[in-house]
């Protein structure tokens, strides 16, 4: 296995760990910290927080804030934040049955968007069936759900359109913007944070937080409420950083697909540790549905074609090779940069006389990037 398919395996695990360990941590915080926009926002604290520290201490790096990013990062984060407002909505009236076969819901809807939307290849035969067999799962669960509620579900259609509404937009937003991934999480975390306020006072959960604080003394944690909290903040920290990277690793429908197949751990854990789940019957169609997951591959992209050249050396530093050059990770060059660029690309092309040495032209590219250009 390539260092780069060893990479990006070890961002998918990550990830496929983190989502599946979250959901059923989230279900356990929800249990005994009845308030999921302010469970929400610690944890876009924690995130927040955590990035700024291990950023002054050196031990990542990411890009500063600033209010020109923060505009074009808005919708995104705006739709970010209404995915996890719906799914903790949907958390709070259903089982974590529920919750997974809506998100094993999204792949579909996901295929269909990246090809009409972001030009992606149409998925082959084998993903078709299985996308298919996601469907049939799905309603069969829903036929056969005895809890079966009008607001339940309608928190669930409500959290299916804006994750996979999410899904592909946070792609668009990763391929577009030139941030890296740490940038990415504390502009994420950050701006959703500054937005958990507004669906605070139109849900009227802060009256609920302040009758609460005032009927317990000023406390509102207890010992179990803390360690959930806690633990949901850390894992959301973690989520934030292997959810951002597998995003740029893998296309958007594969990420999902990834966050579908992890589930089988959470309908583990949830038959084990929780009392409400779905009878034998749903849990065999949702078995079925995450099974389509599986049986669902990445479509095929259309491969570049290759360069000759100074063009090639360009090429080969889009994709941050780290034998070829140096480069914070998610910089790309400036224009100035792309200018010069092209000004070295005419220059080999011009002939030269048989008996001509070896030149080795250096052009320095802010921010620390070095692309050494050979002519001949």
């Amino acid at each position: 296995m390539s260092s780069s398919s060893y990479a990006t395996s070890s961002l998918v695990v990550g990830y496929a760990l983190c989502s599946s360990l979250l959901a059923v941590i989230n279900k356990f915080a929800i249990t005994y910290f009845n308030y999921p926009g302010l469970l929400t926002a610690l944890q876009y604290l924690t995130s927040t927080v955590g990035v700024y520290l291990l950023g002054k201490l050196g031990f990542l790096h990411h890009d500063a804030f600033t209010w020109d990013t923060a505009k074009k990062f808005l919708p995104a984060a705006v739709v970010f934040y209404l995915a996890i407002f719906t799914n903790t909505n949907l958390l709070r009236h259903a089982n974590v049955d529920t919750f997974i076969v809506f998100r094993s819901l999204t792949p579909l809807l996901v295929a269909i968007a990246d090809t009409v939307f972001r030009s992606q290849p149409r998925p082959s035969k084998l993903t078709f069936l299985s996308l298919l067999v996601i469907l049939a799962g799905a309603v069969g669960y829903v036929a056969n759900d005895s809890a079966f509620t009008l607001t339940a579900y309608s928190w669930a259609l409500a959290y299916l359109v804006t994750i996979t509404t999410e899904m592909v937009y946070i792609k668009h937003m990763v391929s577009s913007l030139e941030l890296n991934t740490w940038g990415f999480v504390l502009y994420n975390n950050l701006l959703s944070l500054m937005i958990a306020p507004i669906f605070w006072f139109l849900t009227g959960e802060y009256t609920d937080v302040f009758t609460a604080v005032n009927a317990n003394g000023g406390s509102l944690f207890e010992p179990v409420a803390f360690f959930a909290v806690a633990l949901s903040c850390v894992f959301g920290f973690l989520i934030s950083f292997f959810g951002f990277a597998a995003r740029k690793a893998i296309s958007a429908t594969a990420f999902t697909v990834t966050g579908v197949v992890n589930k089988f751990l959470t309908v583990v854990i949830n038959v084990l540790i929780w009392d409400k789940h779905a009878s034998p019957v749903g849990l065999v169609c949702l078995l079925v549905t995450i099974c389509g997951g599986i049986g669902y591959q990445q479509s095929v992209t259309v491969a570049k074609k290759p360069t000759s050249g100074p063009a090639q050396v360009l090429n080969d530093s889009e994709k941050v090779d780290e034998e070829s050059v140096e480069l914070i990770p998610g910089k790309v060059a400036t224009n100035l940069s792309m200018v010069r660029v092209q000004q070295l690309n005419q220059l080999a092309r011009k002939p030269h006389a048989t008996n001509s040495k070896k030149i080795t032209l250096v052009l320095v590219v802010p921010p620390k990037l070095r692309l050494k250009t050979c002519v001949t």
